[in-house]
C-alpha cells in the first residue's frame, strides 16, 4: 500500500538576480527551475530538525499549549515524528 503524497502551489517571487542564478543552475543539471527549487526546497525540509521547532514554539507561545493526556500526547507527538529531549 502506497502513502499518498499531498501537494500544495505557491507563487514565489524572486529577485531577478536570484531566478538567473537558479535557472542556470537548473540548467546544468537538465532539469527545468520549478524542479529545481522544489527539490531545493524539500532537501532543506528532510533536514530540518522538527524537535527544535516544537521546542521554540513551546516556549515562545506556552499559551497554546493544550495539555493531552499521556496517550493523546504521545500520538500527536508521533505525528509530528518529534523526538523529546
Amino acid at each position: 500500500m502506497e502513502a499518498t503524497i499531498s501537494y500544495r502551489k505557491k507563487i514565489i517571487d524572486l529577485k531577478e538576480d536570484t531566478f538567473k542564478v537558479l535557472s542556470v543552475m537548473a540548467a546544468r543539471q537538465s532539469t527545468n527551475l520549478k524542479r529545481l527549487i522544489e527539490s531545493m526546497l524539500d532537501k532543506v525540509a528532510e533536514e530540518y530538525d522538527e524537535s527544535e521547532t516544537y521546542r521554540y514554539l513551546s516556549e515562545a507561545y506556552p499559551d497554546g499549549k493544550v495539555m493531552l493526556e499521556k496517550k493523546g500526547r504521545k500520538e500527536f507527538m508521533d505525528w509530528l515524528e518529534v523526538v523529546e529531549k
